[in-house]
């Protein structure tokens, strides 16, 4: 029997989702690996995995897919890892590096400056190790679990999804479960099973 190969997100909000499939009988059907949210959805991309934990903003890349969980990585107001670190106030910031992690986060911010704090800041794309050149005014968006570690190194932290709420009044959604093979009815109710399971043993 081949295995159905699963790729997840391998930040610490994943663990619920991974603990509920790992202590379930289903981890005996899949080939389950972890990588950055970029990586997630470019393995999907490329049909290396048939199911994803992705982000939301790469689901217009993928053809024939599928979002097989109501469960999610999502937020209600504030989520504490995905956020615009700053030594100078959202009007002071000339300059936005942009997290190379994730797609959705990036989109998001350039959602909040243009149309809830209405200013144009230059926005450049990053990769490793970004967030050692914010300073003065420029400004990064930093996710995961390095936000989670550096976020009282700056004097302004500006939550993106406590901002987006302010500027909707909805939640958000960063990744969901996405499948690109047919999945039979059984295997989906075991998988949302397991992810209930997880989130039930947050603790």
């Amino acid at each position: 029997m081949n295995k159905i190969k699963v790729v997840a997100v391998s930040y610490l909000n994943t663990k619920p989702f991974l603990y509920g499939i790992e202590k379930s009988s289903l981890i005996n059907q899949i080939e389950l690996t972890c990588r950055p949210p970029f990586e997630c959805a470019k393995i999907l991309y490329n049909r290396q995995a048939d199911i994803g934990l992705i982000p939301v903003a790469a689901l217009p890349s993928l053809t024939n897919w599928k979002i097989i969980s109501n469960y999610c990585i999502g937020s209600f107001k504030d989520v504490k890892s995905v956020l615009l670190l700053s030594d100078v106030p959202l009007r002071s910031i000339e300059r936005v590096l942009l997290d190379f992690e994730s797609r959705t986060s990036v989109i998001l911010t350039r959602v909040l400056f243009k149309y809830h704090w209405k200013t144009n800041p230059v926005f450049e794309n990053t990769l490793f190790g970004f967030e050692n050149l914010i300073s003065t005014n420029t400004a990064g968006v930093v996710i995961g679990d390095k936000a989670l570690a550096i976020r009282h190194n700056y004097k302004f932290c500006y939550d993106l999804s406590s901002a987006w709420y302010d500027f909707t009044h909805l939640p958000f959604v960063f990744a969901c479960w996405v499948s690109i093979i047919d999945l039979d009815e059984q295997f989906i109710s075991d998988f949302n099973n397991a992810l209930r399971s997880g989130i039930e043993n947050i603790s």
